[in-house]
């Protein structure tokens, strides 16, 4: 290719055409066709007729269920407010009962109800549906906490390209501190989304904002450390770790019992459903499995850290090049009003050298000038 100018443009395409790939394959993949996929539920009874009824609906569905019975209704709703089922069925001859958490998943909820209701037509029965776990009114699909998602996540990540580009020259402890305090705005911003603007969470607004700080942190830092190794590519990484494989694998939208085996495995250790299904938890169902998705974001947290640490062992022997050069670019006017002789051969040199220092400095200027553009259009 003869023009540079073309060839620098169609280089710099790369990024957005792959961006477009990977979301349509990632939200494609994990949205288009939602269908079960070993969803556990329950029937309620130990008679043997409640035993062959569960193994007909086991039988009838294949691998879409996994059908266990329970002893009493009171134990179905225990297992619904623990989200180890997502809908427990009461056989009954005169009025049989469906049991959901629309909370843990209005799609899970949805999908439940589309197995048990043929069923109980079938007996020419009116199927009554009671929810053991209702979202506030203010939400009342229970999918706000996904959007809650996506904005503490867009302003996480994006703001990753001013810390790695534009802060490039600060040292990285400063650039990790920024990281923890801006971390610390977008966790407010999100527990102000959720309370006082939308009221998705009307208690526990202080441990919202915790959890959403843990979150961003993580993001933040991790991000800050890939810049130092992925320059202009770092957008393109975080569009990966934290959108195309975060929001689809999160569970804010469909559970992952609804979703294939790759999304409903990243489920159990990615950050944003460590995030959502923590936030669910403490609004919901009792802080019923808290803990465990706390210490998800904490140790997406220490990953963050031991990635900016690795960076700035990596950047330190940098910054001592780049201080020694600025120390002789400094020391060569000094020099010149001292002694006002003609410029031997190593003063030339040294001043052939100085200028070659300074056009470097200023070509790695315009690099990370030209990296934080692409990165910001990226976002």
């Amino acid at each position: 290719m003869r023009s540079p100018a073309l060839r620098h443009v169609l280089t710099h395409l790369i990024t957005p055409l792959l961006m477009c790939i990977g979301m349509g394959l990632a939200y494609m993949g994990a949205f288009v066709t939602p269908e079960p996929h070993h969803l556990p539920v329950a029937v309620v009874g130990t008679t043997p007729r409640a035993m062959v009824f569960a193994q007909t609906v086991k039988d009838t569905a294949g691998d879409k269920l996994d059908v266990r019975t329970v002893a009493t209704r009171a134990d179905a709703v225990a297992l619904l407010k623990s989200r180890d089922v997502t809908g427990a069925y009461v056989p009954s001859a005169k009025a049989p009962e469906l049991l959901v958490a629309s909370a843990a998943s209005d799609m899970g909820a949805t999908a439940v109800e589309k197995v048990f209701t043929p069923v109980a037509a079938g007996q020419g029965l009116p199927l009554k549906i009671t929810d053991v776990a209702e979202p506030v009114s203010d939400d009342p699909t229970g999918q706000g906490l996904f959007f809650l998602l996506i904005a503490v996540s867009i302003g996480s990540y994006a703001s990753v390209a001013a810390l790695g580009a534009a802060g490039a020259a600060l040292p990285m402890r400063i650039r990790a501190l920024l990281a923890l305090g801006v971390s610390a705005v977008v966790g407010g911003i999100g527990a102000l989304l959720a309370g006082p603007v939308f009221h998705l969470a009307h208690h526990d607004l202080a441990s919202l904002f915790g959890m959403a700080w843990l979150y961003s942190a993580g993001i933040l830092l991790i991000g800050v450390g890939l810049h130092t190794f992925l320059k202009r590519w770092t957008t393109l990484a975080m569009m990966v770790l934290f959108v195309m494989l975060n929001f689809t694998s999160s569970g804010g939208l469909f559970r992952p019992e609804l979703q294939n085996g790759f999304f409903g495995t990243l489920h159990a250790f990615w950050n944003g459903a460590g995030f959502v299904e923590g936030i669910r938890s403490l609004l919901y169902f009792g802080d019923d499995g808290l803990g465990r998705n706390v210490w998800t974001l904490v140790a997406w947290l220490l990953a963050g850290l031991v990635v900016t640490g690795i960076a700035a062992l990596y950047e330190r022997p940098r910054h001592a090049r780049h201080a020694a050069g600025h120390g002789e670019t400094a020391a060569q006017p000094a020099t010149a009003l001292t002694v006002p002789t003609a410029p031997t051969a190593p003063a030339v040199s040294g001043a052939l050298r100085t200028s070659a220092d300074q056009a470097r400095v200023r070509a790695e200027a315009e690099e990370e000038l030209e990296e934080e553009v692409e990165e910001t259009v990226g976002v």
